[in-house]
């Protein structure tokens, strides 16, 4: 009886072991898969750079099996091993657009952020009465500005922008672009500081610290991780906004969506210039990324990405 009992609790060891293995095979498939789904759009950009116009219609793929790399895409750009010395036109301009891009998305990213997380304070430690609308009301009423289409926009900002002359200038942008993600920072860095005791706050009061000291020396430190995913969630869709920034400039203020859109003409789509110029707008951002993805990680362990 003993020994057809320890048979039986092997046995079972065993099912159990085998379908834990099996789950967690299943599940990591799973996720590498999606992973593969999800990278796969940059690899195709970034070796696509490197291809010419035979390899990129026949839909060549993997590098020095299928086709032999070459520097047309980046040459396009002069931004090729044997243009980069040399004066280049084209690559005045990419960094001209790639200038205008950065100073309109970190400006806007930075602005938001800055007014977001005092608005979200304010929502999450205070009571408001306007009307008939309470703090629940404000911060749905914040959200709902995401729900009008931008198209519905574009003629009264192009007046608006007219009459204040900021069309073509970098200063547009960065305003527009911050009205555009503010509720979303507003509405991230709000469940951000609820989630702080508010015994902590007063605390730091009864040792006699003012609002705004309390503020900047015990919640600002807690709520950074927050602050920074919304600061990166900012700047990725300020980075890749096109339909304003082809609306509102022309000459000057023009980015980098903009010009990768401009590959396409009456004669079709310069792929390989097309690809390079995208491989050049992701690039910043997979840095940003990985250099704060311990901010990342903290604020969505602590509840403010969800």
């Amino acid at each position: 009886m003993a020994e057809t009992q320890i048979f039986h609790d092997s046995a079972s060891d065993l099912s159990h072991k085998a379908g834990w293995l099996t789950r967690r095979v299943v599940i990591y498939g799973i996720l590498l898969f999606w992973t593969l789904v999800c990278l796969f759009p940059i690899y195709w950009t970034i070796t696509t750079s490197f291809k010419i116009a035979p390899d990129v219609m026949k839909g060549n793929m993997i590098p020095w099996v299928d086709y032999v790399p070459q520097w047309r895409g980046w040459k396009s750009l002069g931004l090729s091993p044997d243009t980069i010395g040399a004066e280049s036109t084209v690559r005045a301009e990419f960094l001209k657009r790639f200038a205008n891009s950065t100073v309109s998305a970190v400006g806007a990213s930075t602005l938001a952020v800055l007014l977001g997380s005092m608005t979200a304070y304010g929502l999450s430690r205070f009571r408001y009465r306007f009307g008939f609308m309470r703090n629940p009301d404000i911060s749905f009423f914040f959200l709902s500005q995401l729900i009008l289409p931008p198209v519905v926009l574009a003629l009264p900002f192009l007046v608006l922008y007219k009459q204040l002359d900021l069309l073509d200038t970098r200063i547009g942008l960065i305003l527009l672009y911050t009205l555009t993600v503010l509720p979303i920072v507003i509405w991230i860095m709000r469940d951000q500081f609820q989630s702080i005791p508010v015994e902590l706050e007063e605390a730091a009061l009864v040792d006699g610290l003012s609002i705004w000291g309390a503020f900047l020396t015990i919640v600002l430190p807690i709520a950074l991780p927050g602050m920074v995913a919304s600061f990166i969630l900012s700047l990725v869709l300020t980075w890749n906004e096109y339909f304003f920034a082809a609306l509102l400039t022309s000459t000057d203020a023009k980015t980098l969506p903009v010009m990768v859109a401009s590959q396409t003409g009456s004669q079709g789509i310069n792929w390989w210039s097309m690809a390079a110029l995208s491989a050049s707008a992701i690039l910043p951002l997979i840095v940003i990324g990985i250099l704060l993805e311990r901010y990342i990680i903290k604020g969505m362990a602590s509840g403010a990405v969800k």
